[in-house]
């Protein structure tokens, strides 16, 4: 997926007044504010309430559902291929979100500070924090592109990494 594509997604998003967070790849290269490498796919967390507004944006916009592993996460993918990771997020009063994990005794926490903004071409975007994604990057043998992602952001924010 190429960046004016993120963009142009998160503009149809936008639109429909749905609240979205870039992670993954994508959000660590908003983080460093350049694209470092080339991103199969786009990783969104939303609000788990906007969902059923996320999802008409984005059909009209000609998604359709691929992967259903609901509460965790589902796929959306267009016919050109372009893919659209999503992890719904239930947020609390003080503005932390939890997401469902495989283990239900253990979901996935973002505090209030996961929240940022970053840069793709030239565009302000809303993404995950550093912290956010060192924390993510955790607890598994790590691929060539996560290597490469925390590099990055040991570049640029001078941040432990776990690898």
């Amino acid at each position: 997926m190429k960046a004016e594509e993120v963009l142009s997604v998160l503009a149809v998003l936008r639109r429909a007044e749905v609240e979205v967070w870039i992670g993954g790849g994508w959000g660590v290269d908003a983080l460093v504010g350049e694209q470092t490498r080339e991103h199969h796919d786009l990783d969104l967390m939303h609000r788990q309430e906007q969902e059923p507004a996320l999802l008409s944006a984005l059909a009209e916009a000609g998604f359709a559902e691929t992967l259903d592993w609901r509460p965790v996460r589902f796929v959306v993918t267009a016919p050109d291929g372009r893919e659209v990771d999503l992890h719904p997020l239930v947020f609390t009063d003080d503005g932390s979100a939890v997401q469902a994990s495989p283990d239900p005794d253990a979901p996935f926490r973002y505090p209030a500070a996961a929240f940022v903004t970053g840069t793709i071409a030239g565009g302000t975007v809303p993404c995950l924090s550093a912290d956010q994604q060192v924390s993510f990057h955790q607890g598994y043998e790590p691929r060539d592109r996560d290597l490469h992602d925390m590099a990055q952001l040991r570049r640029v924010f001078g941040i432990a990494t776990h690898f």
